[in-house]
């Protein structure tokens, strides 16, 4: 063969047939295959987690991350099993592991006696767990006597049951404090049994419980790491704080529209060494020439700095405080010279510092590796190495930026072409009527072609309501 087959293309073959994988690298997965089969998967999956972290510890993102994969899909494949019981109708299990300061606390279901599949969680401020007992005195001495799995598996408990059905049986890892079950018991009117010591099936699913939360937690803390590391190599490359590294914010801006149509910009934020979603954010550019990407981009930036510039100049020189705008760490544009030169203009009108604006200038041929990044205060452009840690969250923000401002590029786009904007926007259309017009003509291009006597018949449409409706969508 010259070349792989389908296979391949799906991930479900490494391709020794054209030489695309090593005869060590072959004999490494045959062997694997060997051990899972004859059911040594602990084994197996102790020696993917060390792989796992060697990769992460040499900043080989991309290698770690399918040794990731392959850790998730073997435990997908030991946990999703379906195992039938005919003494346990309805029981959690709940194994909870704390290693380099991070937790989790994996849940298995069993309802009906099967087993339906585990889910990991991940608790934040380990330190507030042994907040669910009443008094200063009794959290000191129960933080100083009892291990942080315990606190943290109690206070798990006690906040994931709140209006939720509890079954009758709980295995847990560790202890669980007799008070927190009478309140349980209580609360569903049940009384719920907790199991710290399982016997037979039941400690077969405790120990596949544990399992579990060893893997997620060691793919959890790999992850962190390998962004952490990310975040550290941008800052040392740019020559950014390294201080407090957890407070570094990134923001970055990305313009997007089909031939100058319903133009969009994004603004995504990196903070906390990761995406935060909920601080995203999409502009609709109007007032431009379409396909004006300078000027979208001159608009996107007043719109989104203007208020951090009135800030900083209420504060006269003093440290903002509580929720007033601030300017991020680092200001990332998609572009080159022409657009950084369009950011450069809008942060000296508003008096901001330039050092935090960087351009992210694709290389030649604009592939993928080769990017530049372009400064606005003077110094000369560099380009890091298509390996570089740095160079790999540079490229993963722009990503995130260009993504999110083409979902929304398109959803608008979409509205106006088909008018659903229009039929929103009309007084006394809510959810349930615009659902039974579009329902009668089969959507919103035949509830246009409708006539008023026609659109009056549709159940809860009055004759001034379709008079209305018509009006709008002519």
């Amino acid at each position: 063969r010259s070349r792989p087959c389908l296979l391949y293309q799906l991930k479900r073959c490494a391709g020794p047939c054209v030489d695309l994988i090593s005869p060590e690298a072959y004999a490494l997965d045959v062997r694997n295959a060997e051990a899972m089969l004859r059911g040594e998967t602990s084994e197996l999956l102790q020696q993917l987690e060390a792989r796992m972290m060697a990769h992460s510890d040499r900043l080989e993102f991309e290698q770690a991350a399918e040794v990731r994969n392959q850790l998730t899909a073997l435990s997908r494949v030991l946990h999703q099993q379906a195992i039938e019981t005919t003494d346990d109708k309805d029981v959690d299990i709940l194994a909870v592991r704390v290693q380099g300061g991070r937790a989790c606390v994996n849940l298995a279901m069993v309802r009906g006696g099967r087993h339906l599949g585990d889910r990991p969680y991940f608790p934040a401020n380990l330190g507030d767990a042994a907040s669910v007992y009443s008094s200063e005195e009794e959290v000191d001495a129960a933080a100083e006597a009892r291990p942080v799995e315990e606190l943290v598996l109690e206070a798990f408990i006690s906040q994931h049951y709140v209006g939720v059905a509890v079954p009758p049986t709980l295995i847990v890892s560790h202890p669980v404090e007799k008070r927190l079950v009478e309140l349980l018991t209580e609360q569903t009117g049940v009384r719920i049994t907790v199991v710290q010591q399982p016997r037979e099936q039941r400690r077969i699913w405790l120990e596949m419980a544990q399992k579990n939360a060893d893997i997620q937690l060691a793919r959890l803390l790999a992850e962190e790491g390998s962004q952490q590391a990310r975040t550290r190599a941008l800052a040392e490359a740019l020559d950014l704080p390294v201080e407090n590294l957890d407070e570094l914010t990134i923001e970055c801006f990305d313009i997007s529209h089909t031939s100058g149509e319903s133009t969009k910009a994004s603004c995504v934020v990196f903070h906390h060494h990761k995406m935060q979603s909920s601080d995203y954010r999409r502009f609709n550019i109007e007032g431009i020439t379409g396909g004006d990407d300078y000027a979208a981009m001159r608009q996107v930036l007043t719109r989104r700095y203007k208020p951090v510039a009135d800030a900083q100049r209420e504060a006269g020189g003093a440290e903002l405080t509580g929720k007033q705008p601030r300017l991020p760490d680092l200001v990332l544009v998609d572009g080159g010279k022409g657009q950084v030169a369009m950011a450069r203009e809008v942060f000296a009108e508003w008096g901001l510092d330039l050092a935090c604006i960087v351009g992210v200038e694709k290389g030649e041929g604009r592939k993928v590796g080769l990017e530049e990044l372009v400064f606005a205060d003077g110094r000369a452009k560099i380009a890091l190495p298509p390996d570089s840690a740095a160079l790999m969250l540079v490229a993963q923000i722009r990503d995130e930026a260009h993504r999110f401002a083409i979902t929304g590029m398109r959803a608008r786009r979409a509205r106006v072409r088909t008018g659903t904007s229009r039929l929103e926007d009309v007084p006394g259309i809510g959810p349930t009527r615009r659902a039974r017009l579009l329902q009668r003509f089969g959507g919103v291009r035949g509830v246009a072609a409708a006539s008023e006597a026609d659109l009056a018949r549709v159940e809860g449409i009055s004759l001034a309501l379709a008079a209305r409706i018509y009006q709008a969508l002519h």
